[in-house]
C-alpha cells in the first residue's frame, strides 16, 4: 500500500495531495501529484504563509522591519508573525504581555497585513499577489470580497503546490531572512495549535509553525523536529520537512475535524517511508 491509498481512508471529497522533493542544484520536483490540479480550493488559515511571506519579502527590501512596534504596546512585527504578541484570536482584547504566552491570533496577522499597507500604499490584496503569488508563479489565487488576510485564500491546487515548491526551496526571500522565518522564535512559550493540543513549548517561527517535540502533532511522527508547516480549517495543509527534502501539500478535501488528527500523521509519515 502507497501513502496515498491512505487517502481512501479520509472523509469525501477526497482530497487533491502532493509530494516535492528538492533535488540536486537546489530546485525542485514534483514526484507525484493525485487529483485535479485546476481543482479550486480554500486555503483557509494556509493563507497565513502569503502574509508571512510577504512581510519577509519587505523585510528584505527594506519597507518593514521585524522590531517594528505594532499590535499592542510593547508587541513588534516580530511577535504579531510569531503569534506571541498577546492579541486574542479575534478582536483586539489582548490576553497576556508580549512574549509570554502563545496565543494564535488571527487579528495579529490582520494588523501585519495594515501595517504593510500603510508602508506601501497599496492595499493587503495587491501586496501579497505582487510580492509573492507573481513571483512564484501562482496565477489562480484570489481572495473573495470580506476575506481577511488571515484565512481568506483560494486557488487552484496547482498554486499550492507552487506555495510549497517555493517553501522548499525558497526563492523570492534571502537564506538568512528564511532560516530565521523557520526557526522557533521567543522558545519555551506555552500555547495551543487550536484543534490539536496545548503544549508546555508551543514553538512557532515567523508565520511558520514548528514540529519541535509537540506530541501528538497533526504532521509525521517520525518527521523532523525542523519541519515548519500550517494548516487550515478548510482540510489544506503544507509541510516542509528541511532534513528529508520533502513538502507535502493537501488541498480540497474534508474539513479538518478529529478524523484527522489521526489520518494526517499517518498519511504523512507514510509520505516520508517513502519518499525521504
Amino acid at each position: 500500500m502507497g501513502p496515498f491509498d491512505l487517502l481512501d481512508r479520509w472523509p469525501a471529497p477526497r482530497p487533491c495531495a502532493a509530494v516535492v522533493q528538492r533535488v540536486p542544484g537546489g530546485t525542485t520536483e514534483v514526484v507525484v501529484s493525485e487529483g485535479d490540479p485546476s481543482t479550486v480550493c480554500g486555503w483557509a488559515s494556509v493563507t497565513k504563509l502569503l502574509v508571512a511571506l510577504a512581510a519577509l519579502a519587505c523585510v528584505d527590501q527594506g519597507t518593514l522591519d521585524l522590531g517594528d512596534p505594532a499590535g499592542p504596546p510593547g508587541a513588534t512585527v516580530r511577535h504579531l508573525l510569531s503569534h506571541s504578541s498577546g492579541l486574542a484570536m479575534e478582536g483586539d482584547e489582548v490576553l497576556a504581555p508580549p512574549a509570554k504566552r502563545r496565543i494564535y491570533s488571527n487579528s495579529g496577522i490582520e494588523v501585519v497585513a495594515r501595517r504593510m499597507e500603510e508602508l506601501t500604499d497599496r492595499p493587503w490584496r495587491e501586496i501579497l499577489l505582487r510580492q509573492v503569488a507573481g513571483p512564484i508563479g501562482m496565477r489562480s489565487v484570489f481572495f473573495p470580497p470580506e476575506r481577511s488576510p488571515a484565512w481568506g485564500a483560494k486557488s487552484d491546487f496547482s498554486d499550492m503546490v507552487a506555495l510549497a515548491a517555493e517553501l522548499l526551496a525558497p526563492r523570492i526571500v534571502s537564506a538568512e531572512t528564511f532560516e530565521e522565518a523557520v526557526s522557533v522564535v521567543f522558545p519555551g512559550l506555552p500555547g495551543a495549535v487550536p484543534g490539536v493540543g496545548s503544549y508546555e513549548s508551543c514553538d512557532w517561527g515567523l508565520g511558520f509553525e514548528i514540529k519541535g517535540f509537540k506530541v501528538p502533532h497533526w504532521t509525521a511522527p517520525g518527521g523532523s523536529p525542523r519541519t515548519f508547516c500550517h494548516f487550515g480549517r478548510s482540510g489544506a495543509f503544507i509541510w516542509v520537512d528541511p532534513d528529508a527534502a520533502v513538502a507535502c501539500v493537501v488541498g480540497g478535501g474534508a474539513r479538518f475535524g478529529s478524523w484527522a488528527k489521526q489520518e494526517w500523521p499517518r498519511f504523512s509519515d507514510a509520505v516520508l517511508g517513502e519518499f525521504s
